[in-house]
């Protein structure tokens, strides 16, 4: 049963919230590391703080109260100028940030957070005597923790100017006012005990709310059992959870669906109106052009539904982003490096569902070019650059797309070097590695189990981290491509398309069979003269603006006969190759509302979409349709795509 029946709403606003304001403390305190002196960052800091450790006082979560205490008062010496800031104990206040962060996922298990590290709380005690770096006595390490005394008070909690008030934002969201008074919380130095335990109000000594070392449903075995009696990291049960289902919306963009939804049912209405006059015999000139005014009138309006439906489903990227600076922060400081990265488009909309899907491969980059991309400082001081290394993080809309740029400023990658090490990993062959251009060769960093390292750290080296980029990327329905030139760093674009519930497509045709391909694929359309294909290898080219393209008929692709040479190609262009599809005409462009196939999806189909006359049309995962078939699509029997 969970430790907060009846306060599940509380709960969920409180994590909401409280993550929010954590991420935003962790990119404060980046920056406070650049500029020590900044009161106004510290008062920022110290603000979301507090206002977190209220409402865990509410949620009566004594060890996040402890452990966001101790943090604080942290701060409090540092604005008031009584303790400099140095890179040790910047390092503690992370650790503390972390710990809290691993608290919050507790709390989203349904359970109290266990005790912090005691390792942990005895280097935030030991910051606030001035012992920064300093080993602490055994006696202190192996003392307990704070004890957290809470006391109802009538004032509400976070009192400060301009932080959100959990009990009212409990009652404003349920509808339900909370009795339960805030907490105030008094910090009371730790004793030494064997056994250490909370104290209630009257004095006696009671069990601390939440524990459950008797669950082994929850952490696996009990805290008990583990090494000096801690918790297990939660970091792992936080990412299993389920993904995030709810979305904030501005309540402007709500208004103005509402407005569109009520003047689509005004015109509903005409048109009703207009419907009976027609089924009573009025078809005089007047009363149809007022059917056709109602129609195209429906029709702009349900457009502009269309969109802005489609616009409450976009969040600013700065919500990702927001949490990379602290990962690149933490890496750099342990691999001996310094590097800053710098956020740019953080206002950039992106549709909500890509947002979680994205973490993983920006992730991966920011590491990679934290790890592999950038040099030490001694490196590049000898290289003439500056000690500081730069990494870029960039979004921006582009069209109907939305390009998120990874750059550094690092030692760049060898196209040269890439084959040779692909090679040597047996990832291709030497006659395969001899046919790639510097593009093809960069995209080898690609392959599963590839790696230019050595040896395996716990950072990389295991060659899965870029594997699972491009999949994850290739998911989204959108490419990745690289830019890098040795000793000047490396540029990785990622191109993706505007939303997924909608895609733009172009429609072709094969006979009388419409298909439809992802026109981010598309790069131009171009008619096939017969006279102007040339066999390379057996296979048949095209020559276009001096580069040579294979011409694939897409009957081949999808298993069909070749009734007749394809008259028309359609110059496309996927994150490892480019050519030509070979198909008989076109039927046009339409903005598709993708619908998935839930129960049967065959290889090659991303999903349908239903065109304007009522005809289903198959969306084409032409990416999925060329691994089938291999370099040389020709010469593989694939499974036909058959229709009834």
């Amino acid at each position: 049963m969970s430790d907060f029946a009846g306060m599940e709403d509380l709960l969920q606003d409180f994590l909401q919230e409280a993550t929010d304001l954590l991420s935003d403390v962790d990119n404060k305190l980046v920056d406070l590391e650049k500029v020590p002196d900044d009161r106004g960052l510290l008062n920022d800091i110290f603000r979301g703080f507090h206002t977190i450790k209220g409402g865990a006082g509410f949620l009566s979560a004594t060890e996040l109260v402890t452990l966001c205490h101790l943090t604080e008062n942290l701060f409090d010496l540092l604005r008031n100028g009584e303790l400099p800031l140095t890179s040790d104990l910047m390092d503690i206040i992370m650790a503390a940030t972390k710990g809290v962060r691993e608290m919050f996922g507790e709390l989203g298990q349904g359970v109290q957070p266990h005790p912090a590290d005691a390792d942990l709380i005895t280097r935030l005690q030991g910051a606030l005597r001035g012992e920064v770096g300093g080993a602490e006595p055994q006696a202190q390490v192996e003392s307990a923790p704070p004890v957290v005394e809470i006391s109802p008070q009538p004032a509400s909690v976070g009192a400060a100017a301009g932080e959100p008030d959990w009990i009212e934002m409990h009652a404003a969201v349920t509808g339900v006012p909370v009795a339960s008074p805030a907490p105030t919380v008094e910090y009371v130095e730790p004793k030494s005990a064997p056994t250490p335990a909370p104290v209630s109000g009257n004095g006696k000594a009671v069990a601390p709310a939440g524990r459950v070392e008797e669950s082994p449903a929850v952490y696996g075995r009990r805290a008990s059992d583990r090494p000096g009696g801690q918790t297990a990291p939660v970091g792992r049960r936080v990412e299993e959870r389920a993904r995030e289902n709810t979305i904030r919306v501005d309540t402007a963009r709500l208004d103005q669906v509402l407005n569109l939804s009520g003047e689509i049912g005004l015109t509903k209405n005409r048109l009703t109106s207009l419907r009976a006059d027609i089924l009573a015999g009025r078809d005089d000139p007047e009363t149809l052009h007022a059917l056709d005014q109602a129609v195209s009138q429906l029709d702009l309006l349900v457009s502009d539904l269309q969109n802005s439906v489609m616009k409450t489903r976009m969040q600013p990227i700065g919500r990702l982003f927001q949490k990379y600076p602290r990962i690149a922060r933490d890496l750099a400081r342990q691999l001996g490096k310094d590097v800053e990265l710098v956020l740019a488009g953080e206002e950039t909309e992106v549709d909500k569902t890509m947002i979680e899907d994205l973490s993983d491969p920006l992730i991966h980059l920011i590491r990679n070019a934290v790890d592999h991309g950038v040099e030490g400082p001694t490196e590049r001081q000898a290289a003439g650059k500056p000690a500081k290394s730069l990494v870029r993080l960039e979004a921006r809309q582009e069209g109907d797309h939305i390009v998120i740029i990874v750059a550094d400023d690092g030692r760049g990658m060898s196209a040269e070097r890439i084959r040779a090490k692909a090679v040597d990993k047996g990832l291709i062959t030497e006659e395969e590695a001899n046919t790639l251009d510097e593009r093809q060769s960069l995209n080898l960093i690609f392959l599963p189990g590839f790696s230019t390292k050595s040896e395996i750290s716990d950072v990389s080296g295991r060659g899965v981290g870029m594997d699972v980029v491009k999949t994850n990327i290739q998911k989204l329905n959108g490419y990745i491509d690289i830019r890098s030139e040795p000793g000047k760093g490396s540029v990785f674009i990622i191109s993706l398309p505007l939303t997924l519930a909608i895609l733009p497509v172009l429609l072709v045709l094969l006979g009388d069979q419409p298909f439809a391909l992802p026109l981010s694929m598309v790069r131009e359309i171009l008619p096939i003269e017969r006279d102007k294909l040339q066999e390379v290898g057996g296979k048949e080219t095209l020559v276009v603006r001096g580069e040579i393209l294979p011409v694939i008929p897409l009957s081949r692709l999808l298993g069909w006969p070749l009734v007749k040479a394809p008259e028309y190609g359609v110059f496309m262009q996927t994150a490892e190759r480019t050519f030509i599809l070979g198909v008989d005409s076109f039927a046009g462009r339409d903005d598709a509302v993708i619908k998935s196939l839930e129960d049967f999806r065959p290889r090659g189909v991303a999903g349908v979409t239903t065109l304007s006359n009522g005809q289903i049309v198959l969306i084409l995962d032409i990416k999925e349709l060329l691994a089938d078939v291999g370099q040389h699509p020709d010469e593989r029997n694939v499974r036909s795509i058959e229709f009834a």
